[in-house]
């Protein structure tokens, strides 16, 4: 491949290290990245817009200040990918939608801004579904993100991009967001650590909703301290985001050692209420009968999550109806189908609907609690199938049996969404197709620091074992372009300051 390879796999960590101590410069790293883009961007579409020249000069002022003795940020340097949902200053932003082809935002998002602030170089925006909407990125701006183990099949969504990206090793600091597991699906699919952190501990400016906890802004990373170190540069209170909080964002830095022999494991297939394939939850017992030998205790919890896929479905729609109505008003054509299903599902529901579903999210997050009494962490597949073609919306079917709506089969994720808990998709090998298995793991309450911790222990003792080390995807297959991944591009984006479409939408 090129010289380069050895430089951008390494770890955000590392290269921040080498950074600080004039080992390599925020300028060779850029190159390095942009090399690595131009290379194998062309095989997977995870990358959109990009804007290499201010990020040139902006890493030529990085090496000014390394070489000046200034204090430095904890991303100073690092090249830096944004999921197209969050508005960046300067650089076209669509949402994926037709509606925004040319949308050039004045100002940045709140988790854009920290980014900057920590030093991170700002290189392009990565792939989304059109606004957000679903789990398999494609949209007909840019066209569709195939998975780096094989291009025919979907990345996972909403954060597919991110998620490619880091991969590939294309960029070592990339964003996501999560509703219903748009973290966690993508990083699950592509081999990948996503965070979904506790609503609020990231400020999430975009969220039109603002005190509805169900949509947040994270980290992604290869590894989990990659992933640390991008949520300690933004997470902390913020007047943008009502439900931001006070903490010790450096903290999570320094990540706490943890001893895997004394943890507590709680684990389930299905959360008593989850389609899941057949060929998923007997890989799910084989890493399970792997992880009892590490821990503590290792054993099954069963869960009563009352009406979970409807409280999830209506508190869900609620955000779309409030970022869409006009746009609907105007012209439901304007809509991609999964978008416009999220406006007319939430449209058709009542205020009794809206009030019910917040009482029962209430009673999902009590009943809940009674799992950490016993356990540190639960534990659970991340996704109930192996990626499927990204021509394919959505999992229509797990096990014969027929999903209601287009978002169902996430259901593994989003069950945990309701209950606020921090959750993080741990890489664990591959399933039984060859492609990326992921683990969920779930904190107890505003327990993120010690969920990455756990996270962490494991991705150690992992790592000594093949079959459940992080899966590298082979780059050599990837130097070819993939026109197929554009073919579902309607026109292309135009470059200009005329704004439209709505980025308030929930992610996936």
């Amino acid at each position: 491949m090129s010289a380069h390879d050895d430089l951008v796999s390494r770890n955000a960590v590392e290269l921040r290290r080498m950074i600080g101590a004039k080992e390599i410069s925020p300028v060779e790293l850029l190159d390095a990245c942009i090399e690595r883009i131009e290379a194998i961007n062309p095989a997977v579409n995870a990358i959109t817009a990009t804007c290499y020249d201010d990020a040139r000069e902006a890493a030529k002022a990085a090496e000014r200040k390394v070489l000046a003795g200034e204090p430095l940020g904890l991303l100073h340097g690092l090249p830096l990918g944004v999921k197209d949902l969050e508005d960046t200053a300067g650089l076209l932003t669509t949402y994926g939608s037709p509606m925004s082809r040319g949308h050039v935002p004045s100002r940045d998002v709140t988790l854009v801004e920290r980014l900057r602030a920590a030093g991170a170089i700002l290189v392009g925006k990565t792939n989304v579904p059109e606004l957000g909407a679903g789990a398999n990125t494609r949209n007909a701006v840019w066209g569709a993100t195939g998975n780096p183990f094989d291009t025919e099949l979907n990345a996972g969504g909403s954060s597919g991009g991110s998620a490619a990206a880091l991969a590939c090793d294309m960029l070592p600091v990339c964003t996501g967001s999560d509703t219903g597991g748009s973290l966690r699906i993508p990083a699950s699919k592509c081999g990948v650590v996503g965070f979904r952190p506790s609503p609020g501990l990231v400020p999430n400016s975009r969220r039109l909703l603002g005190w509805t906890p169900i949509s947040v802004v994270g980290p992604m990373g290869r590894d989990v301290d990659e992933t640390a170190l991008q949520l300690a540069a933004t997470a902390g209170l913020s007047v943008s985001d009502p439900l931001s909080y006070e903490t010790d964002p450096p903290g999570f830095a320094a990540l706490p050692a943890l001893d895997l022999a004394t943890l507590r494991v709680g684990y389930t297939e299905d959360f008593g209420s989850c389609d899941v394939d057949d060929d998923i939850r007997a890989l799910f017992r084989s890493r399970i009968g792997a992880l009892e030998r590490m821990v503590r205790i290792c054993e099954p919890v069963s869960f009563d999550l009352g009406d979970v896929h409807r409280a999830f479905d209506v508190i869900r729609a609620e955000s779309f109806v409030a970022g869409l109505r006009d746009v609907y008003a105007r012209d439901p054509g304007a809509l991609g189908p999964n978008t416009r299903a999220n406006y007319e599902i939430g449209a058709s529901m009542t205020l009794a609907d809206s009030a019910w579903a917040q009482a029962e999210q209430t009673r999902i997050f009590r009943r809940f609690q009674s799992a950490f009494e016993r356990y540190d962490v639960i534990v659970s597949p991340t996704t109930p199938v192996s990626p499927f073609p990204w021509r394919e919306l959505y999992a229509a079917q797990i096990n014969g049996r027929a999903q209601e709506n287009y978002y169902r089969w996430l259901a593994l994720t989003y069950v945990v969404t309701l209950t606020t808990h921090p959750a993080l998709s741990l890489p664990c090998g591959v399933d039984h197709a060859g492609m990326p298995f992921g683990l969920q793991i779930v904190g107890p309450y505003h327990g993120d620091l010690k969920t990455l911790a756990v996270a962490r222990a494991m991705e150690k003792a992992f790592d000594k074992e093949p079959a459940l080390r992080r899966p590298r995807p082979d780059l050599s297959r990837l130097t070819q372009p993939n026109p197929a991944l554009k073919s579902i591009v309607t026109a292309p984006p135009v470059f200009d300051s005329a704004g439209g479409g709505d980025a308030s939408m929930s992610s996936m």
